[in-house]
């Protein structure tokens, strides 16, 4: 089972845009490039809007059927341990392993003395082709890894023979996560991690590390695109070498997973996957429901007032919806328009205020970032959500493939 070179994490929160979202990759196919649709939903979201992982693949499914997708696609059990695999096991093809909680978590002082051990024709100089930085490993630099990153390495590979001997012979795709934590791995530390990937005998097809900066929900990258730059090109050029030193699959990529949108940082991507005819994964999923509320704003009258309930409730209880998101989300609450002020606006106002355009002169990030945490409310709202979904399906479909395409794959792919 392939990924393919490019691939999109895309999805919704409430099941209802997989055609509008598999258009978008239809109308770049027209443009003559391929990507490869992973609807992916994690554990956490199916617990807040009380969905399975079954209506994920019901999804999926038929707006493959219904806009006759002859490419490969699939299912993602996104950011699952353990704890909660099971519940994908039977529904999903592609599985995000995340490991970032094992991270600096030490492991038994034996492990350590036998990655040293095994390890010792790594100890010296070491040349990673195209980058011109010079790299050293040593003894107490391997120590210094294995303590931070072997405990991880191995909870990663304890998933995949999980999941593997679950499946029963059923291929999937496995991708390792280790994004959210505070710091960037090194070139160094990601030779090494894809080292003890493989160890662990991983076909690992994706890896999303950390990189500089910040990557906040539902807005831009907010850090220095030289130093994103830097890392990124890096990173692509460790993992080339570790496929070839390690025999890890040849397809493996980088992934870029946290945050929604990262429009700045595109154009550099797109850029150097081209320069060195790699692939990339990126994860867009958590984008969409906010086009569901803009779409709804868009519409007027019923629609609109629900959008406004929306913001009216999520404000209300915004530290309570803030609380689980709080590394990837930057609020200035003085800069949050009050509820009874947003009851006037129009159609125009909201969306404006709510569209990431970031030049527009009414788009407000942290209006933006409230209401991307503020799915659980539209969730408990139920069938009078889900009603308003179906009701103004084809001002919020126009919304969700646009967006998708002309604000994301434009930017990457340069089309």
């Amino acid at each position: 089972m392939n990924l393919g070179k490019y691939s999109f994490g895309i999805g919704d929160r409430f099941n209802h845009q997989g055609k509008a979202l598999l258009k978008a990759l239809q109308m770049v196919r027209e443009a003559g490039i391929e990507i490869i649709p992973v609807w992916n939903k994690s554990n956490r979201e199916h617990q807040i809007v009380k969905s399975t992982p079954e209506q994920t693949r019901v999804e999926a499914d038929e707006a493959v059927a219904a806009l006759q997708w002859d490419l490969p696609y699939f299912v993602d059990a996104d950011h699952i341990s353990l704890l909660n695999v099971d519940k994908f096991i039977n529904h999903c093809d592609f599985f995000t392993i995340d490991v970032a909680d094992y991270i600096g978590k030490p492991p038994v002082e034996e492990d350590i003395e036998d990655l040293i051990g095994n390890s010792q024709k790594y100890i010296g100089k070491l040349n990673i082709p195209g980058i011109d930085s010079e790299f050293y490993i040593t003894e107490e630099l391997l120590t210094d890894i294995g303590t931070k990153f072997l405990n991880a390495t191995q909870e990663a590979g304890k998933i995949y023979r999980y999941i593997k001997k679950c499946r029963a012979g059923k291929d999937f795709i496995p991708e390792i996560s280790m994004d959210e934590v505070n710091d960037p791995q090194t070139p160094v530390e990601l030779f090494c991690i894809l080292g003890l990937l493989a160890g662990e005998k991983i076909p690992v097809q994706t890896i999303a590390p950390r990189f500089t900066g910040r990557f906040n929900k539902g807005v831009d990258y907010k850090g220095d695109p030289d130093r994103f730059r830097l890392e990124f090109e890096q990173d692509l050029l460790v993992i080339d070498h570790a496929i070839r030193i390690f025999g890890l699959p040849e397809n493996l990529k980088l992934s870029i997973h946290s945050g929604s949108d990262k429009f700045s940082i595109y154009p550099v991507v797109g850029e150097l996957i081209r320069k060195y005819d790699k692939g990339i994964h990126i994860k867009t999923a958590g984008t969409t429901w906010l086009e569901e509320v803009t779409g709804l704003a868009k519409a007027g009258d019923e629609g609109l007032n629900m959008a406004k309930t929306i913001y009216r409730n999520a404000y209300a209880r915004k530290e309570e919806l803030c609380k689980p998101y709080t590394t990837v989300i930057e609020i200035d609450e003085s800069s949050l328009p009050l509820p009874d002020h947003v009851d006037k606006w129009d159609g125009n106002k909201y969306s404006n205020t709510l569209r990431h355009i970031p030049d527009h002169p009414e788009y407000n990030p942290n209006f933006r970032q409230l209401l991307h945490v503020g799915y659980k409310v539209a969730a408990e709202l139920g069938e009078q959500y889900i009603n308003s979904l179906e009701k103004f399906s084809d001002v919020i479909e126009k919304n969700v493939t646009e967006n998708i395409f002309e604000r994301h794959i434009k930017r990457l792919c340069k089309i």
